[in-house]
């Protein structure tokens, strides 16, 4: 059964739309894509989902739960970690502040405490760096620690908005690698939105193609992955 299930999303700015009856899924454990260019609302969708459009139209069932119109709090304490495009980190907080926010929410010191050193095995840069300003870290320690403290509110859902974006192709590679243990050993649902095309296939198991705020085509990865229109769009060849 899917963890999440989208149907006819309508959502935007204002009075106009950007999404035009959009209808997706993630399964339980599973990796689902969203790809899209500039412009195409793949944010859009991620914003919606957690509560930051009012305007947002359709169903939104998460875990069975209809979360259409709830706060976005409301939304984080039902197990959904968002890591938002431009990274969102405090950059007057140190790492290990930026992770106890993260964390806030939650009761369970203990289990808290493991997920520290959870996070620090997957992301040790962040380790040697617990006590340094978040704001004086590298792009790519930025977007370790924005996952990571995505993750240290336990969440049974990753919403993950463009990860790669201005990072070098080695850190990325890291993050992905590191994106795939966090799926199959903490059985993390992941939802990607991402224009490296290449690595989210490769990754997800599940992708839709976003096109001025329609899906235009959906399928299994592989599938997509050798479907012409997607490799001349999509993958350059």
């Amino acid at each position: 059964m899917p963890i999440l299930e989208v149907s006819g999303l309508c959502a935007g700015y204002g009075a106009s739309d950007v999404l035009h009856d959009v209808s997706f899924s993630v399964e339980q454990g599973g990796i689902t894509t969203i790809l899209g260019a500039n412009g195409a609302g793949k944010t859009t969708v991620l914003r919606a989902l957690c509560g930051m459009l009012r305007s947002a139209r359709g169903s939104i069932v998460l875990d069975q739960v209809q979360v259409n119109g709830k706060a976005t709090e409301s939304i984080v304490r039902l197990g959904v970690g968002h890591v938002p495009d431009g990274r969102g980190t405090f950059m007057n907080l140190t790492t290990e502040e930026n992770l106890r926010v993260g964390a806030m929410t939650r009761r369970d010191k203990a289990a808290v405490a493991a997920d520290f050193e959870r996070v620090f095995s997957y992301f040790p840069r962040l380790k040697e760096r617990r006590h340094q300003q978040a704001g004086t870290l590298s792009g790519g320690e930025q977007q370790m620690l924005a996952i990571s403290r995505a993750l240290m509110l336990n969440p049974r859902l990753l919403l993950l908005d463009e990860p790669s974006f201005g990072l070098a192709p080695l850190v990325v590679q890291d993050i992905f690698r590191i994106m795939r243990t966090i799926n199959e050993v903490q059985k993390v649902a992941i939802l990607l939105v991402e224009q490296n095309a290449s690595l989210a296939l490769d990754l997800a198991s599940t992708a839709y193609i976003l096109e001025t705020g329609r899906v235009v085509m959906s399928g299994p990865a592989h599938e997509l992955r050798e479907a012409e229109s997607v490799r001349k769009s999509y993958l350059g060849y």
